[in-house]
């Protein structure tokens, strides 16, 4: 690029304060090597492998057929609204009503907005690390300072109430909670989960808590923040249908919180992306109201697939893993190998293993950790095995 085309191509701060997806740019790389014809195991997608539940794909067709193909209110239909409602009151014992609750287009939407009204010019975020790869940069678009948590491998990246404390000033604004967590799989016990909202509630601070994968916890009963009645006025729960139903294309998001957090995410969507699909919608309620045993049956697949990659990661010499809790996804320590020929970071190692061994991570790096690489087990075990023993003569040969 020339300097009169740099000049004339100037773009805004805000937009240079963030970064691509590192999980973007990793599909983007293997999609590049498939398309070469090289056979890549695929380990860097967050999304699940199962087909959307049939009775969720006939809504959608019915939906089609009847026409129902208009724009609707911007923070989605009565219908829907009303669903997200009654299924999280089922499932956790909740009590928001319609007015608090808003539909968007995948949770990262839902998320996007919230953080767009609540935080400001100079404000803190506490972060616990390693955190999901959009937070920091949403904050930072925002104009957010974030403020890093950092939580121990040893204690499985346990984050607890004591450690958030510590880094609370005047400025705190927002603590993001996201249990259970991408990338390390971490859940936040229910009590843990309660002190924290009750200091932020306290201090009038506000809670967002990212529950993607709230119904993949492998600890014993799901648990919301949402159910936490007294403390509702500075809570925001972000949920979305994307993990739970497999649901990741669909782009179905959701947002519960104060009336008026929601009228103002909605104000904000309505000069964005408006409503959702309106045939997702459809297909959302179907979801939402239809039967549940698809949740519990791919619950107890990833509980599988879960001990069998960790076995298999442990199985490696140099490689040590904690035992994920929750989600998809195992976080490995890679550090006995930086400082080798070429590989200086999590990322060389990523890139190395894609490039060699054809085998896509996603590196640390893009959670806040510089020792680790992401594994999504959201696979079959047999796409799993053929990884691990590409993954085992890489790092032998490192």
């Amino acid at each position: 690029m020339t300097t009169a085309t740099s000049e004339a191509l100037k773009l805004t701060e805000r937009i240079n304060r963030i970064q691509p997806s590192a999980t973007m740019a990793v599909v983007a790389e293997a999609d590049k090597l498939r398309a070469q014809g090289i056979d890549v195991v695929d380990f860097g997608a967050g999304e699940p492998h199962f087909a959307t539940p049939q009775h969720i794909k006939d809504a959608a067709i019915a939906a089609i057929q009847g026409n129902f193909t208009k724009y609707t209110a911007v923070p989605g239909t009565p219908e829907l609204r009303d669903a997200i409602v009654h299924r999280h009151a089922v499932d956790f014992d909740s009590d928001y009503r319609r007015e608090e609750v808003i539909a968007s287009t995948g949770g990262k939407n839902a998320l996007f907005n919230a953080i767009q009204v609540l935080v400001d010019h100079g404000d803190e975020v506490i972060l616990p690390v390693p955190y999901w790869v959009s937070f920091k940069d949403i904050i930072r678009y925002a104009g957010g300072e974030c403020v890093l948590l950092e939580s121990d491998e040893a204690q499985g990246f346990r984050v607890t109430a004591e450690m958030v404390a510590r880094l609370i000033t005047p400025r705190t604004k927002v603590i993001i909670l996201n249990s259970p967590s991408n990338p390390s799989g971490a859940v936040m016990s229910a009590q843990d989960l309660t002190e924290v909202v009750r200091l932020a509630h306290e201090r009038g601070i506000w809670v967002l808590s990212d529950e993607c994968y709230v119904y993949l916890n492998y600890t014993g009963k799901n648990f919301s923040v949402g159910s936490l009645r007294e403390f509702k006025e500075r809570i925001v729960v972000l949920g979305s249908l994307s993990k739970t139903y497999a649901m990741t294309g669909w782009r179905l998001g959701y947002a519960l919180g104060p009336t008026a957090v929601v009228a103002a995410m909605s104000k904000l969507q309505s000069q964005s992306t408006s409503n959702p699909t309106s045939i997702v919608q459809k297909a959302a309620v179907a979801a939402l109201n239809g039967p549940q045993e698809c949740v519990e049956q791919m619950r107890r697949e990833y509980i599988q697939l879960r001990d069998h990659v960790v076995k298999g990661l442990r199985s490696i010499p140099g490689v040590s893993c904690t035992m994920p809790e929750g989600a998809f996804y195992a976080y490995p320590n890679v550090s006995a190998f930086l400082g080798r020929t070429g590989v200086k970071s999590a990322s060389d190692v990523a890139g190395k293993l894609l490039r060699e061994a054809h085998v896509a991570t996603v590196p640390g790096e893009g959670f806040g950790t510089g020792e680790h690489i992401r594994v999504s087990y959201a696979t079959s075990k047999a796409e799993l095995d053929r990884g691990l023993e590409r993954m085992r003569k890489f790092f032998a040969a490192l």
